[in-house]
């Protein structure tokens, strides 16, 4: 969908995901979706709402996934 979204969990990276990587990934897929880079003043709170939630999901959804093979940490 969105070519400058880089997979967030191992072994794509060698680390967990940080906050900042989890937050440009939801901010790129709404820009993306949205079809602004940047929302006018009228949109931002939407626009940053959507960010939030995604970021959100996100993170539920890494700290659910199991990757076969690989050591997950607590």
């Amino acid at each position: 969908m969105c070519r400058s979204i880089k997979t967030l969990r191992p072994p794509a990276i060698p680390e967990e995901a940080t906050e900042e990587e989890v937050r440009a990934a939801a901010l790129q897929f709404v820009r993306k979706v949205s079809g602004f880079r940047a929302p006018a003043a009228h949109n931002q709170e939407v626009f940053d709402r959507a960010v939030d939630e995604i970021t959100e999901a996100t993170v539920r959804l890494l700290d659910g996934l199991e990757t076969r093979g690989a050591v997950r940490t607590p």
